[in-house]
């Protein structure tokens, strides 16, 4: 039995890492735990492989997109070498995980990993290899798995989930994408772009249905005229495989439909990794979907018991993981501080192309907590930039007090959408209005200018400046 350690982290993901950084610099004693790979599932199979696959599919559509302006080099009917293609994606996370997490590990005082499987025996001890641990203070950072639907005849057919997707060294001829959340765009536009057939078949009446309707409308447009098949209000009557072809029979407005491809991939979400890891001997309260409940300051139902990153089920993206974590050790080793999370002010990105990004209010979460909000909407194509490099499809939405100008929320489908949202969320937690973004300096011609064009169209019509017109 030991108890040297002020703190133990069940995980060893962005998340925990993010959490024993912290630790050590009060000077506190680590000890985490880790079943399966160092790094978890951003580095291995989630944010890093794809996005890193995205970024290369990217280069052969634009070189497709140089032949409409004359630079002819690419006709379609050139091969992906694959073995270079993976080998490229494989480099990467390995050279990151060196460096993000074995060699932190190595240099970091104060932080201790063992590998296996750890379970709490009650609200102050975790078990691991027979042995026992404890301390005054605990991190479940175990993340989460992709979840499985239970499908008719879905055990006779080829599929991927979010996680083996990225694992393959091979590109499907085709693909049925069963989802229509940030996996399925991710991934179905990357698959699409790689030479693969691809049929997005979704449930609900839109793609990405937490995100402001415009934005999932702009980019509905965008893949269904790159060639990706898109089926909404899709029921899914049952699977089935026929030869080297999966068959996935749905339901749309009371009419069959059939659709097939060498593989299905399921794209259904996440669910939390708390099973058999001793929560319910710990005292910890899940949520209905198995999440655990935490407060802001990621506190658990336990004292002494914090949890963050996706086993809480909040923004399950690595930064607001890492955000998570830092706040509940905060919490944990400077107690008074007032650290919480404010889920309002954390950016996040889907990348497809171009990029989903958004921070803070929707229209109608801001409707919902009281303010006299004012809106406004502008097409990508009215910033000069966007006409300049042709990347002219997309919108930016703004959200605003009306009382105050104050902005409230940010959300746009724009090229380079992911970097350009950081200075919204810069402008949300200064607190700024909307005449502060329209009167800040841009680089012209820039797509950020994007954010200052659509604060000055609150007011104005756009329409009617000038270049560079302030």
């Amino acid at each position: 039995m030991s108890s040297a350690y002020d703190l133990i982290i069940i995980g060893s993901g962005s998340t925990a890492f993010a959490a024993a950084i912290r630790a050590t610099g009060y000077g506190a004693r680590v000890l985490m735990f880790e079943k399966s790979v160092l790094g978890g599932t951003c580095i291995n199979w989630g944010c890093i492989p794809s996005k890193t696959m995205i970024h290369a599919a990217l280069f052969r559509h634009e070189a497709h997109l140089g032949n409409s302006l004359g630079l002819n080099g690419v006709n379609g009917t050139e091969s992906i070498d694959e073995e270079r293609f993976f080998s490229h994606r494989e480099n990467v996370i390995a050279g990151l995980r060196k460096e993000r997490y074995l060699d932190v590990l190595k240099n970091m005082n104060g932080l201790e990993l063992i590998k296996g499987t750890a379970r709490f025996r009650d609200a102050g001890t975790i078990e691991c290899n027979d042995v026992c641990y404890r301390s005054e203070r605990f991190l479940i950072a175990v993340g989460g798995s992709p979840h499985i639907p239970k499908l008719p005849g879905l055990e006779k057919c080829s599929y991927y989930t979010s996680r083996t997707a990225l694992l393959q060294k091979s590109i499907p001829e085709s693909l049925v994408i069963v989802g229509g959340g940030v996996i399925a765009v991710e991934l179905g536009q990357m698959y699409r772009r790689l030479g693969c057939r691809v049929t997005i078949v979704e449930h609900g009446p839109r793609l990405l249905a937490t995100v402001e309707r415009e934005l999932s409308a702009a980019l509905e447009e965008i893949l269904v005229q790159e060639g990706i098949g898109l089926i909404t209000h899709a029921n899914i009557c049952y699977l089935d495989n026929c030869g080297d072809q999966n068959e996935v029979h749905v339901e749309v407005e009371k009419k069959p439909l059939l659709f097939t491809g060498e593989k299905i991939l399921l794209a259904t979400g996440t669910v939390p990794a708390t099973s058999d890891i001793g929560l319910a001997e710990a005292g910890v309260v899940l949520d209905e979907k198995g999440f655990v409940v935490t407060d802001r300051q990621m506190r658990s139902s336990v004292a002494g018991i914090w949890a963050a990153g996706d086993v809480v089920g909040k923004m399950m993206i690595a930064t607001v993981g890492a955000k998570e974590g830092i706040v509940a050790v905060d919490d944990m080793f400077n107690e008074g501080c007032g650290c919480a999370m404010d889920y309002l002010a954390m950016p996040m990105a889907i990348f497809t192309d171009p990029e989903v990004a958004m921070v803070g209010h929707t229209e109608a979460s801001a409707r919902q907590a009281g303010f006299d909000c004012v809106t406004n909407c502008m097409a990508v194509s009215a910033i000069p930039k966007a006409r300049v490099t042709g990347m002219t499809k997309g919108v930016i939405k703004m959200v605003a007090d009306r009382a105050t100008g104050r902005l409230l929320g940010v959300h746009l489908i724009c090229h380079r959408g992911a970097d350009m949202i950081n200075e919204a969320a810069l402008a949300l937690h200064m607190r700024a209005t909307v005449a502060d973004i329209a009167a800040t300096m841009h680089v012209y011609p820039s797509i950020g200018e994007g954010l200052k064009l659509c604060a000055q169209g609150f007011d104005r019509d756009i329409n009617l400046l000038s270049c560079c017109a302030e």
